[in-house]
């Protein structure tokens, strides 16, 4: 069997709604990409995000170069 035939959402990207302190899945998949570095995060492993902008990041120094650039830190 095919691995995906056991995971359908395998490399499927996810489409979220970012809150405060949490987040909706409206598409399901299993990753977001990063808006600053695009790289892929694992839903499971998605700490860092703006709801403001809408944006994930995948640490906290993506998420810090993000809000220097949006003029919120610096």
């Amino acid at each position: 069997m095919m691995l995906n035939q056991l995971d359908p959402m395998r490399g499927q990207p996810a489409k979220l709604k970012y809150r405060e302190s949490d987040f909706v899945v409206l598409v399901p998949g299993n990753h977001v990409v990063c808006a600053v570095t695009c790289k892929p995060i694992q839903l499971d492993d998605l700490k860092y995000w703006s709801f403001e902008r809408q944006e994930p990041y995948v640490d906290a120094q993506a998420s810090m170069e993000a809000e220097t650039k949006a003029g919120t830190f610096g």
